[in-house]
């Protein structure tokens, strides 16, 4: 059954490279959402948000990569 854990291990690394940039990701979707529906935004604005939000999660996910492999 150990070989099953492996696949599904290698499975998900096919989708998920950084496991903390990913739970940032789901975390801004969800707490987005809640947000948003709750406040009653207009569509336009949900979508400039969420890009904005996703768009921030990249940066900061490239500027820590980037430190990390600094010589």
């Amino acid at each position: 059954m150990r070989w099953f854990a492996d696949l599904a291990a290698e499975f998900v690394g096919l989708f998920v490279d950084d496991e903390s940039f990913a739970a940032a990701i789901l975390a801004w979707l969800a707490g987005a959402v809640v947000c948003l529906k709750v406040f009653h935004v207009p569509p336009m604005a949900e979508g400039v948000l969420l890009a904005a939000g996703f768009a921030l999660l990249l940066a900061e996910n490239v500027e820590r990569t980037a430190r990390e492999y600094r010589p």
